[in-house]
């Protein structure tokens, strides 16, 4: 029995009710007894757009100060429940965050915030103070989502959610579902009503990352709840409120996208209000080493390893690799690395794909190749789509060991025009 339905049963035993239920809107909370005469409801409270109602079938009339009493007091339980559910929601967020970061703590300083990315830190100390929408541009894995993190936590919503929300895995036919919510019955299996991201940032911080992936038809109404902040549920009858700052990240040259009529000007406009550039990693390799050692703690840590630190050696090769999948690519090297090096060192020529020390280039020499940058990543992922033979997802995939969500991975295969089936072995 959950604390609703047991204060629920305290309220009916105590007012003598024959049965009683807890709504918010058309969807059933809690519910005791079994209704079987006229009923009886008071309207609760409104909170995060939820109207929430009590009903109730009495054995007998009570003085009206009695029951309002009495409701007055099982408003104070509801409004606990809701506020323990939101800081369960947070903390499983939160928990998820670091598992998906990497990290002990999600305020763990960034590493080089006072070498390759202090430019990124002075924007995010001008910014973060102010409601101002961000717009964080950069290469996947550069670290987008921690800099999105990093901004929330120095604002004055640090104490209310962060929620992130990955646009690009979002099928485009639920993308109204997923970020405005909907009532109960609007469509084929939707059962109970459900809030939609905007609802759950109420008061904080909402990250839209890969925002230039979102459809035309989801950017107008996007536009709207940026411009007066009012929504509507998928099914709903009424405009609905939200205080939510938006931060919004992106791996495309939008301008091209507005150009080529994929993404609205109005939209680039509003969202790019302060925009701040995440340098790939090949423009800061003086990073590497303390980026390495980071990644070295962590495999440690994660694998039950003892910890290994990279050789001058190791860090040659990792100066001298030009990191298509940048510090995210990193991370996933160095974990191999630890794997391979059976958690006595760390196996980086193994773990580069390379069975013998890779010839060590100048990393000066590397910025001038004539050799564009597409042209080494489509190298990078047709090596890896050649070891897993046309594998893109799961554990032994491309993308697992490219350090890269697989519908991301997808994406630049299309966009270089790469066929994941030539690689896959013919029998």
């Amino acid at each position: 029995m959950s604390d609703l339905d047991a204060a629920l049963q305290r309220l009916a035993t105590l007012l003598d009710w024959r049965a009683a239920s807890l709504w918010q809107q058309s969807h059933r909370m809690a519910a005791v007894g079994e209704p079987n005469g006229t009923e009886q409801s008071f309207e609760l409270l409104q909170k995060e757009n939820s109207e929430y109602s009590l009903h109730f079938s009495p054995n007998q009339e009570l003085p009206a100060a009695i029951l309002s009493e009495a409701v007055e007091v099982f408003s104070v339980v509801l409004r606990r429940y809701l506020e323990n559910q939101r800081h369960e929601a947070a903390e499983a967020e939160r928990q998820a965050a670091l598992a998906r970061l990497g990290r002990k703590e999600l305020g763990d300083e960034i590493v080089g915030k006072n070498h390759g990315l202090r430019t990124v830190m002075e924007r995010i100390e001008q910014v973060a103070t102010s409601d101002l929408p961000v717009l964080i541009l950069g290469e996947t894995g550069t670290g987008k989502e921690l800099v999105a993190r990093t901004i929330h936590q120095r604002s004055t919503r640090a104490k209310n959610p962060f929620q992130r929300v990955n646009c690009g895995a979002i099928p485009p036919e639920l993308v109204d579902s997923q970020l405005f919510g909907h009532e109960r019955g609007s469509f084929t299996g939707a059962a109970d009503l459900r809030k939609g991201w905007f609802e759950r940032a109420d008061g904080g911080t909402l990250f839209l990352d890969e925002i230039g992936e979102l459809p035309l038809a989801a950017q107008v109404r996007l536009l709207r709840i940026l411009q007066d902040g009012q929504f509507e549920r998928v099914g709903g009858q009424k405009p609905l409120s939200c205080d939510v700052r938006i931060v919004a990240a992106t791996n495309q040259d939008l301008g091209q996208a507005v150009a080529e009529g994929r993404f609205r000007t109005d939209l680039w406009y509003r969202i790019a209000g302060f925009p701040i550039r995440i340098p790939p990693l090949r423009e800061r390799t003086e990073d590497i080493p303390r980026l390495a050692e980071h990644f070295a703690e962590r495999a440690a840590t994660r694998f039950g390893l003892f910890r290994a630190h990279p050789t001058d050696a190791d860090l040659r090769l990792l100066a001298a690799y030009p990191w298509p999948g940048n510090v995210r690519e990193l991370g996933s090297v160095i974990d191999r690395a630890a794997i391979l090096g059976n958690g006595r060192r760390l196996d980086i020529a193994a773990s580069l794909g390379s069975p013998m020390p890779l010839a060590v280039v100048p990393s000066s020499s590397i910025s001038e190749t004539p050799e564009s940058f597409d042209e080494t990543v489509r190298k990078r992922i047709e090596s890896v789509l050649e070891t897993t033979q046309g594998r893109v997802d799961g554990p032994f995939g491309a993308a697992k060991i490219l350090g890269l969500n697989p519908n991301t991975l997808r994406a630049k295969l299309r966009r270089l025009g790469i066929e994941p089936k030539r690689f896959r072995s013919k029998e």
